[in-house]
């Protein structure tokens, strides 16, 4: 029987993937196993779609010792070979490098940081004290489901941001002028209605606490095939992926018409060939 679930779950994370799937989140779950008579922690990749129906769908999990912006273009590239052609958006954490592998990789994706991960990161600039007020300016920044906010807007609150705390902390001035931070706003480009579902990657954060749920069973798993088939399995069975979630199409420049779809696959066909 245990063969047989390893047997399937292998089959599934090889399978054939679609041309084009609007949102992809991207993540690492930790998670220690046995190698060469020691105990360590590998990263476990993760790619969480949401596909054009609007449901959601494990793409692919795979195990490479540390996490990097390398890895993710070799996973990028292991897409491709399974049939991926566009990605519409990545959504990502702050894992330097990679929006320069999505560049190289697909060439055409956006990049989405994940806000909550850089309010975290901001937190721990700041005193106690002065959290609440910190918090209070960035969610007025990280603005949701307004029409008529944009991204400029949100770059000129974010440098006023920065000018106000950097008169007490000299790392929020190094902030003020990055344009990389821009990369955290690239949400505001989409329909306020899905605004709150791209800007973070709660949705991916959540699945991998489901994983490290059905790991903990054993302090230190035996070996990567072992983790693999057990999150494998997690994914494939995940019953909240079948529900199509509310709202999520309406965007239409991430959820195209099928027609659309085929004439962008088209484009992004004759790119490939030209480059070669």
């Amino acid at each position: 029987m245990v063969e047989s679930v390893r047997s399937q779950v292998n089959e599934w994370l090889e399978r054939r993937l679609e041309s084009y799937y609007p949102v992809v989140f991207i993540d690492c779950v930790h998670i220690k196993i046995h190698r060469k008579s020691s105990v360590a922690n590998e990263a476990f990749y993760v790619a969480l779609a949401i596909t054009t129906e609007g449901k959601r769908e494990v793409l692919g999990i795979f195990n490479l010792p540390t996490e990097s912006a390398a890895g993710w273009g070799d996973i990028f590239d292991k897409f491709k070979e399974r049939g991926v052609k566009h990605i519409g958006l990545i959504v990502s954490d702050g894992i330097k490098g990679v929006d320069s592998v999505i560049g190289e990789k697909f060439p055409r994706t956006p990049l989405q940081r994940c806000v909550t991960h850089l309010k975290r990161n901001m937190f721990t600039k700041v005193r106690t004290s002065d959290r609440q007020e910190l918090a209070s300016d960035l969610k007025d920044i990280f603005r949701t489901n307004q029409r008529d906010y944009n991204i400029e807007q949100a770059w000129d609150k974010w440098q006023q941001m920065c000018q106000k705390w950097g008169k007490d902390y000299q790392s929020f001035k190094k902030m003020k002028d990055d344009a990389d931070y821009k990369s955290y706003m690239t949400y505001l480009n989409y329909a306020p209605e899905i605004q709150s579902m791209i800007y973070t990657t709660n949705w991916i954060e959540r699945l991998n606490r489901d994983f490290r749920r059905v790991t903990r069973m054993r302090t230190a798993m035996p070996n990567e095939e072992t983790v693999l088939t057990l999150m494998g399995s997690v994914a494939m069975d995940h019953k909240a992926f079948d529900r199509v979630l509310p709202n999520i199409t309406c965007d239409k420049s991430l959820f195209p018409d099928p027609e659309d779809i085929w004439i962008e696959t088209k484009q992004v066909n004759q790119e490939i060939i030209d480059k070669m």
